[in-house]
């Protein structure tokens, strides 16, 4: 059966052309040819010329996925195991394999699907119509791929249970794919354990992306007393106090949250020294400056303030308060950690956000370091989407 055909606009699909993976609706001169959404098409510029194979949703704003940009290519079971077999040699080499992201959707150049590796469990994310019919083969094939290093995967849940998927005009869903098992797994990262709960945590239960930036908070750490704001499952405070921190207080507004983050604590006989609070973190921060409370290390990993570009002015907003609060909380010669996740929030805006944030609080900025997301959840360039970790570490020392 001959594929239909998406033919593109001229002077369209720039970022395509750039090395992007994604064909918007508005690029679209016209489609040829018979298709259902999910469907393989075709890809040809407003002249004729080929320019990769993707899979369709009229439903999306990205309309077109693309698969490949081979004309010979045949996407079948070979080319989905070839896909997964890349992207497991990838991550052997470059980050510790034990819990890590096996597959980071466009990035690997499978659109529309994420797969986290908890120890010997896998939870995968489908957000794209199209992958979603290749799920089954890309769950297979992995856990060959995985079996031939000896390693067996007990069990795999799903948490396709993003809005995102009814954009696509699927239905949002969670649950096993197989056997059911028990869904909270113990996992080890940096030397900290915890148990992650991938039926109930956020996204797919922990976040992996902040595995080497967690690290490199703790070298800053022993013998210092630490403040961690929204600690979630209490990930930066348990590498604080794993490092020798006199002591930590990790502070969520979510009482789950902090709930696991005290059976973590447990799990690595720290709660002596690290204890954590259920608070809003904006409220809380303005009480302890209030007390004339200082800390050596003030850790800030907020969520995403905003998940769109209509709503980055709040965002910007809500950055700036967090930081300024956060550094007049830090000791002079203290060190504050400060990130972003929202892709959104691009580089330069965040760092001009820190920068006003520094000067209102009139503190001044050493930058230590500058980091993005783990390896595991690699930046592919041209598309965008695939960066959006931003993490600095600075010494903040008072003007003199």
């Amino acid at each position: 059966m001959e594929r239909a055909v998406v033919h593109i606009k001229k002077g369209e699909a720039r970022s395509l052309k750039a090395g992007g993976m994604w064909i918007y609706d508005n690029e679209i001169e016209s489609v040829t040819g018979e298709f259902e959404n999910g469907d393989m098409v075709e890809i040809e510029d407003f002249d004729g010329y080929f320019l990769g194979h993707g899979f369709i949703n009229t439903r999306s704003k990205i309309t077109v996925r693309v698969m490949s940009r081979k004309k010979d290519a045949v996407i079948d079971d070979d080319f989905i195991e070839m896909r997964v077999r890349n992207a497991w040699e990838y991550r052997k080499t470059t980050v510790d394999t034990s819990s890590c992201r096996l597959i980071f959707g466009e990035a690997d150049f499978l659109p529309g699907i994420v797969v986290d590796k908890f120890s010997d469990v896998l939870v995968v994310e489908s957000l794209a119509l199209g992958i979603d019919r290749w799920k089954p083969v890309i769950l297979e094939k992995l856990k060959k791929v995985l079996a031939e290093d000896g390693i067996t995967i007990r069990g795999v849940y799903e948490r396709s249970d993003a809005k995102v998927r009814l954009q696509e005009g699927m239905e949002r869903y969670k649950g096993f794919i197989g056997d059911p098992f028990d869904t909270k797994v113990q996992i080890v990262e940096n030397g900290v354990k915890y148990m992650v709960d991938v039926q109930d945590g956020q996204k797919t239960g922990f976040f992996l992306d902040q595995k080497y930036n967690r690290l490199a908070v703790q070298r800053l750490c022993p013998g210092k007393r630490v403040l961690d704001c929204f600690t979630h499952t209490g990930s930066f405070a348990l590498n604080a106090g794993i490092a020798g921190a006199a002591s930590v207080l990790g502070v969520d507004a979510s009482e789950l949250g902090v709930n696991q983050a005290r059976e973590n604590a447990e799990l690595n006989g720290l709660s002596d020294r690290v204890e954590f609070l259920c608070a809003d973190v904006f409220d809380l921060l303005p009480e302890l400056e209030k007390k004339g409370e200082k800390f050596d290390v003030v850790i800030l990993d907020p969520p995403a303030f905003t998940k769109s570009r209509a709503s980055i002015k709040n965002a910007v907003k809500g950055y700036r308060e967090i930081n300024m609060r956060g550094l007049k909380l830090v000791k002079d010669g203290g060190y504050l950690a400060t990130c972003s996740c929202s892709h959104f929030m691009d580089p330069e805006l965040f760092a001009k956000t820190i920068r006003e944030a520094a000067a209102s609080s009139h503190k001044r900025l050493r930058q230590v370091e500058y980091r993005t997301q783990a390896a595991d959840h690699p930046i592919l360039w041209a598309a965008d989407s695939s960066y959006y970790l931003k993490f600095y570490i600075f010494q903040v020392v008072e003007e003199k």
